[in-house]
This record gives C-alpha cells, sequence and structure tokens, in this order.
C-alpha cells in the first residue's frame, strides 16, 4: 500500500545551479528511480528468501525431493505471475489509473466513488475491505521478512537458532522505537542499500543458472500447467505459495504519487524483474542439483564466507520492507481518516521539509504488538508464509474491481472492454485467493481475524458518524433562519472575530446556539467554518477556501482538504485573509462543540454497536489539535448527545 514518508527523502537532493534543462531532468528521473528500488520494491524483493522453499516444500512435503517436473512446474508459475500479476497488471495498466497522480486502494476507490455518483456504497465496501486487509499485511510483512532473515544464522552455525525468535523481536522493537524520530536520514539510504540487495540476488542467480542452464526451460508456461493440471489439488497449494512471489504488488501502484509512473517502471524492467528472476531460477537450479538445499536455498545459494555478510545484508533489506509497511500504514489511516472511515488520531509530522513525513503514535503501538504476537506465536517464517498471501491477494481481488469500475467510468471504455481487458487478471487473482483459502487453519485465520476487526471498526464509524450528523441535523435550526434573527434582533456586540467549526454548512453549529443561549453575546463579526474531505489526493491553494456572505455580519468558509493532506485551519485563514476576509488572530477565538455521546434504542445499530461507537469517539484525537488551531484561542462548549 502508500509509503509517503519515504519516498522524498530517497529523491531529495539539489541539482547543480546552471545544469541543463535536459542534465536536471535527467538527473531527477534517475534518483527518482533508485529511491523507488529502495522504497516501492523492498518488500517484492525480499521475497526469494522463502518463496521458493515454501513453494517446493509445498508440492512435496518436507524432506522429500523434488524432481525436475516439480521445480520447472514451480518456476514456471513463478516466472508467469511476476510476468503476468506485477508486470502486466501493475506496471503497465494500473499505473496508468490514478487519481490526480495518487495511486492505492482508497484512492482508486475515491476515483471510482467520482465515476459512479454520490450513493456508492458497494464501492465504500470494497475500499473498507481492502483498507481492513492491507493491516493484515501490515502487521506480517514485518515479522515474516525479518525473521526469514534472521534464520539465515542456522545456516551459519545451527547452535544459534534459539537465538532467532529474540534477536528478531530485539530488531523489531528497535525498528518500531525509532519512528517517533522521523525516517529521512536513514531512508535517503533505501535506493542504494536495495540496489545491492538486487545486485546480490542476480549474481548468485545467475552463477547456479550457469551451472545448471536446464532451469531456463521454465520459460516456457507450459511447464507451469502441467504442473498444476498433473498435481491437482497438490498443486493448488502450491499455488499459494508461488503467489508469495507477487507479494509487496501493491507497493507499485500505492507509490504512484510519489514517484511517477515512469521511474517505478523503469525500476522494475531493469533491475527488479530481472535480479529476482535469475534468483529464482538460481534457486531452482541449486536445489536440482542438491534437493537437501530445499531446507534454505535462498542463503545455500552463496558460498560459507559470503553467509554473515548476506544474512546482515538481508537483515537490512527485511528492514527496509518493513519501514515502507509501516510508513504505508500510517499514510493509510490518514487516508482513512479524511474518508470518513476512521476517527481522528493524532498525527505528528516529524519534518518539517517533507510532507510525507509523518508519525502516528497509536498506530505504531497496535502495529508493534501484533508484530512480536506474531513472532512469539509462529516462531518460524515458514509457518508465518502461511498467513501471508489471504491478505495481499484479498486487496489485489479489491483492486481489479475497482479498476474495472475506473476503466469503464473514468476512461469510458466500453463496459465489455474494460471486462475483456480486467477479467483475465481478477480471474488469476480469485484463483490465488482460492489457493490461499486452504491455509486457513495453517496461519490464514490471523489476517482474516485482524482484517474482520478492522472492517467492523470502519463500518461502525462510518454508520455512527452518519446517523449522528442525520440527528444533529433534524435538531438544529437552519443558520440562514438564524443568522436573519439575530440581524433583526441582535444580542449585546463584543468586539473580536468568533469562527464556529461545524460539520453542515447550511445548519446552525451547535457551539453558535450555546454560546447565544448562556453568554446572551455575539461578537462583531462571525463565521461558521466548515471543513471537507475531497475525494481528490490534494487540493490546489487556489480551490482550498470558498467564502460566502451571509449579512453584514456573518460568513460561511468552506474549506477543502485532499484526502493525502492533514488539514490545517491556521494556514486556510491565511489563504482566506488573501481573499479579501479580514481577521486578527489575536482578537479571534474559535469556537468547537465538544458531544458526550449516550446509547439510545432508537439508534439504527444495535446496541453493542451503539457501545463500539461510542468508544471509538472518545478516543478520537482532539479537534483542536487534529485541525491544528491555536489552542490558547480555543472555547470549547460541551453538548450531551444519544445515538
Amino acid at each position: 500500500m502508500n509509503k509517503a514518508a519515504l519516498s522524498s527523502p530517497a529523491t531529495a537532493g539539489a541539482i547543480a545551479p546552471g545544469a541543463p534543462a535536459h542534465e536536471t531532468k535527467s538527473a531527477g528521473f534517475w534518483r527518482l528511480t533508485l529511491g523507488s528500488i529502495g522504497v516501492v520494491y523492498g518488500d517484492i524483493g525480499t521475497s526469494p528468501l522463502y518463496a521458493i522453499r515454501e513453494s517446493v516444500t509445498a508440492a512435496v512435503g518436507v524432506g522429500n525431493p523434488a524432481s525436475e517436473v516439480v521445480v520447472l512446474g514451480i518456476l514456471s508459475l513463478v516466472i508467469w505471475a511476476l510476468l503476468i500479476v506485477v508486470t502486466a497488471k501493475y506496471v503497465l495498466i494500473l499505473l496508468r489509473a490514478n487519481n490526480n497522480g495518487e495511486g492505492g486502494t482508497l484512492a482508486l476507490m475515491a476515483l471510482a466513488c467520482r465515476g459512479l455518483g454520490p450513493r456508492t456504497p458497494f464501492v465504500i465496501l470494497l475500499g473498507i475491505i481492502s483498507g481492513a486487509l492491507f493491516y493484515g499485511d501490515a502487521v506480517i510483512t514485518p515479522a515474516l521478512s525479518v525473521l526469514s532473515a534472521i534464520e539465515g544464522l542456522k545456516i551459519v552455525t545451527p547452535a544459534l537458532e534459539p537465538y532467532v525468535v529474540p534477536i528478531t523481536a530485539a530488531i523489531l522493537i528497535a525498528l518500531f522505537a525509532v519512528q517517533s524520530r522521523g525516517t529521512a536520514k536513514v531512508a535517503a539510504c533505501f535506493g542504494p542499500i536495495t540496489l545491492v540487495w538486487f545486485a546480490a540476488l542476480a549474481t548468485a542467480g545467475i552463477w547456479h543458472v550457469a551451472q545448471n542452464p536446464s532451469v531456463l526451460a521454465a520459460f516456457n508456461p507450459l511447464h507451469g500447467v502441467s504442473f498444476l493440471f498433473s498435481h491437482h489439488l497438490i498443486g493448488f497449494l502450491t499455488l499459494g505459495a508461488v503467489f508469495l512471489v507477487v507479494t509487496g504488488s501493491e507497493a507499485l501502484y500505492a507509490d504512484l504519487g510519489h514517484f511517477g509512473r515512469r521511474p517505478i517502471q523503469t525500476a522494475w524492467l531493469l533491475v527488479a524483474l530481472p535480479a529476482l528472476t535469475l534468483n529464482y531460477l538460481g534457486q531452482g537450479a541449486l536445489v536440482l542439483a542438491d534437493p537437501k538445499t530445499i531446507e534454505n536455498p535462498f542463503f545455500l545459494l552463496y558460498p560459507d564466507w559470503a553467509l554473515i555478510p548476506m544474512v546482515a545484508l538481508a537483515t537490512a533489506a527485511t528492514v527496509i520492507a518493513s519501514q515502507a509497511v509501516i510508513t504505508g500504514a500510517y499514510s493509510l489511516t490518514r487516508q482513512a481518516i479524511q474518508l470518513g472511515l476512521l476517527p481522528r488520531l493524532e498525527i505528528r509530522h516529524t519534518s518539517a521539509a517533507l510532507f510525507g513525513q509523518i508519525y502516528m503514535p497509536r498506530v505504531n503501538t497496535l502495529l508493534l504488538i501484533g508484530v512480536l504476537l506474531l513472532v512469539v506465536m509462529f516462531r518460524s517464517s515458514s509457518a508465518l508464509a502461511s498467513a501471508y498471501g489471504i491478505a495481499v491477494t484479498g486487496t489485489m481481488v479489491v483492486t481489479s474491481m475497482l479498476a474495472f469500475i475506473v476503466i469503464w467510468k473514468i476512461w469510458r471504455w466500453p463496459a465489455l472492454a474494460a471486462a475483456a481487458l480486467i477479467g483475465p487478471f481478477l480471474l488469476i487473482d480469485l484463483t490465488f485467493l482460492s489457493a490461499n483459502m486452504l491455509k486457513v487453519f495453517e496461519g490464514g485465520w490471523m489476517p482474516l481475524a485482524l482484517g474482520s476487526v478492522v472492517m467492523l471498526v470502519m463500518y461502525t464509524w462510518r454508520r455512527g458518524t452518519q446517523i449522528l450528523s442525520d440527528k444533529t441535523r433534524r435538531l438544529e435550526l437552519p443558520l440562514a433562519e438564524l443568522v436573519d434573527r439575530l440581524e433583526r434582533k441582535p444580542p449585546v456586540r463584543v468586539p473580536g472575530t468568533a469562527i464556529f467549526l461545524t460539520a453542515d454548512p447550511k445548519s446552525a453549529p451547535t457551539a453558535l446556539l450555546h454560546s447565544l443561549k448562556h453568554y446572551k453575546v455575539l461578537h462583531e463579526r462571525n463565521a461558521v467554518l466548515t471543513i471537507e474531505s475531497d475525494p481528490l489526493p490534494r487540493v490546489d491553494p487556489e480551490d482550498r477556501v470558498r467564502i460566502e456572505s451571509i449579512s453584514a455580519t456573518f460568513s460561511r468558509i468552506l474549506v477543502r482538504f485532499g484526502f493525502m493532506e492533514t488539514p490545517n485551519v491556521p494556514q486556510a485563514l491565511a489563504i482566506a485573509r488573501k481573499l479579501g476576509w479580514q481577521f486578527d488572530i489575536m482578537s479571534t477565538s474559535f469556537f468547537l462543540s465538544r458531544r458526550t455521546l449516550r446509547p439510545t434504542r432508537t439508534s439504527g445499530m444495535p446496541r453493542w454497536q451503539d457501545h463500539l461507537f461510542i468508544a471509538l469517539a472518545r478516543t478520537a484525537n482532539d479537534a483542536t489539535d487534529y485541525f491544528q488551531v491555536p489552542t490558547e484561542r480555543v472555547v470549547e462548549v460541551g453538548t450531551q448527545v444519544k445515538v
């Protein structure tokens, strides 16, 4: 999914003054390409650590030798999965389906909603499912990746086996602990380190392929098809393990807005795809030469003297992959909040220069707890691999369905043509999902359980806020009617400006009504401020603020932020000042309504869901902090609402 915080550092760096335009453009392009190698391909680049081992083991069982037919069949499935799922679907097609330059499932959901119109509950549901499954991926990826790298120590010496889990846990704790400090400085190294990693993958692969060139026959897709049909259920189970080679491909799409289509495509076609293919072929050649190497074919590709350096390099690569998915969880959460799928959570900006550098303490803590639980529960990458595929395949299925809507409604293709393009990819995704569903009892239940919890939370929050909004709208007075009364019979005026924050610009804010009721005064100038989340990733500054005069002393201000942006009221008011709305921040008071929710039998949701919604509302971050309103200028008015 989205790794916003990692993209800019990898691409930062000044271009020499006076450089020719074509040199400037070329240098920027290659910096973006290098950055995408580290951020976009960190996850899929670590799949060789476990994918071939799990695929061959699924086909022949633990400890059994693999025949040439099995190895060539699996290699053929691996190669064509990379070519069809990653190259054709994501690199060539989906990277063109962007929402004002941004990618990712929630961006695609917003685009699909725009194409189908305002009432699109099915599309919203797809977005909720995809977002929920991503959190399962975000928990599994760090645990599986780092654990598989540290397991290389067992190849160095079996005496280190008892220390694999503690070392893995220590690395993960350290990784999550440094998140609050920002990752700009270390992220600048991600591209070069991952490039070295891919070079190491390709070098080892070339060496072993040269020893046994017969594995090149795997490029013939008939080997894969023959393996599936001749092995029946075993072949289907093996397909679930083969899917591990394409995990991480969603990052291609999610990071579209941070690197651009061309750099991502170039990095895949010139670096990642050749390196991964060569390494998988090399592992296949090694297993054919010595069936016992299936224990850990990746690390056994390398000579003894290179084992410790490769464990260190693999650990660095898996930490980079984990960092990318952690940051992706932050970005996804921010998007979900802006789209109304989650309550407000604290967002800290860890860099004054880089917009994408954010840190979310609650998300970080929950992810760390989940990752450590997985490491302790499963204790090996083989056990964790069974849990990995379901979350990713589920997300891919949703992406294909949303892509059909976008191609049909936004690109304006005929429905049959859109179905002909996306249908084969959807069929492949469903096949992979079905194969992975067979592993539910072997660990696949974990991402399903976690995803179900997140889906319930998202659905409850969206449904509860809609019910609350409808009830509040029925109880509130129309703003125009109230202003007309106040202008005809004005209360006592006090100097300064009052800004009332409300979600409904047409109704009188609760804070305004209570202020009049208790204080019986009104400021000289008043504004009703509404903040809207736009289906676009980012809103142009010139379109950010719209001001409407209601009367001589009342204005309505509408502020729009994209779902990739963090709302900032002072910045928006600075734009309003340029548009002619005059105010002095030191004589301005911001009035907010703090609602205390109480359950009722007529809410429209079950009783337990009412309590869940109220609990979520209580955990929501303070609106003052979330909208970055100056705390010393805020007046909060408490109200009690039954839902």
